[in-house]
């Protein structure tokens, strides 16, 4: 049988003073900070153009594991990279950067405590930030020349046990033979999937049956993004 519950969520706006989007988002035990800002200045190969850009940092702070993990000073390793990438595409599959204008958006994730997920944690709750820091520049604005065009959420799904399962904690991902990280527009829309067979393979039915869990999950997950940000949610 499948488990189709995800973790318990938690959401904590303006979490810091200093950043115009601030969320302090948890995950059962996984705990991110994301924090957005904006700035008129966008990448050289944009000036311009009109069109802005929405870029991500991502960051496991030394004790977010049991083992302290060093802190990237030299060269951000591979598995860095790719994580901000991934939060970076997934953002940017929701704006309209054409309407965002030669402004950057730089959103910071930064893992504080690690218990698996942490990657989609943060494209969740980045979104949240990414909201708040646009209100007072687009808040006076109709709907329509909102440079956000939907929500976003991510959500990991596996195989445990030969069971599909949703939201997988550090224990359930170690042990999965197939892993899978989701990221879905509010409206149904797919922008990412990430599946990988942990010496083992899936075959069709496994993968419908996971991919109806990520869409049952990010379901949640858009509604808790929706009542979190209130009136500053304008999908409605």
């Amino acid at each position: 049988m499948a488990q189709c519950s995800i973790r318990p969520v938690k959401v904590k706006r303006r979490f810091t003073r200093s950043s115009p989007g601030s969320v302090l988002y948890q995950s059962g035990e996984t705990i991110v900070l994301c924090t957005a800002s904006l700035s008129d200045t966008v990448p050289p190969w944009l000036v311009g153009s009109g069109k802005g850009w929405v870029t991500a940092e991502y960051n496991m702070l030394p004790h977010s594991t049991p083992t302290r993990k060093p802190r990237d000073r030299a060269k951000v390793d591979g598995r860095t990279t790719e994580i901000q990438r991934l939060i970076g595409r997934s953002l940017r599959a929701v704006v309209d950067l054409q309407k965002l204008g030669e402004r950057m958006v730089t959103v910071d994730c930064d893992v504080l405590q690690a218990d698996g997920g942490t990657r989609t944690a943060s494209i969740t709750g980045a979104f949240i930030a990414l909201c708040d820091a646009l209100h007072a520049e687009f808040s006076r604005v109709d709907e329509a020349a909102h440079p956000i065009r939907d929500s976003v959420a991510a959500i990991s799904v596996g195989i445990v046990a030969g069971k599909p399962v949703v939201d997988l904690n550090y224990e359930q991902d170690v042990a999965a033979e197939v892993d899978m990280n989701v990221v879905m527009t509010g409206q149904g829309r797919f922008v990412e999937i990430q599946g990988t067979g942990e010496e083992a393979t899936f075959d069709d039915q496994q993968l419908a049956a996971m991919l109806k869990l990520a869409r049952q999950g990010i379901a949640q997950l858009t509604e808790i993004q929706r009542k979190a940000l209130g009136k500053r949610w304008i999908f409605d």
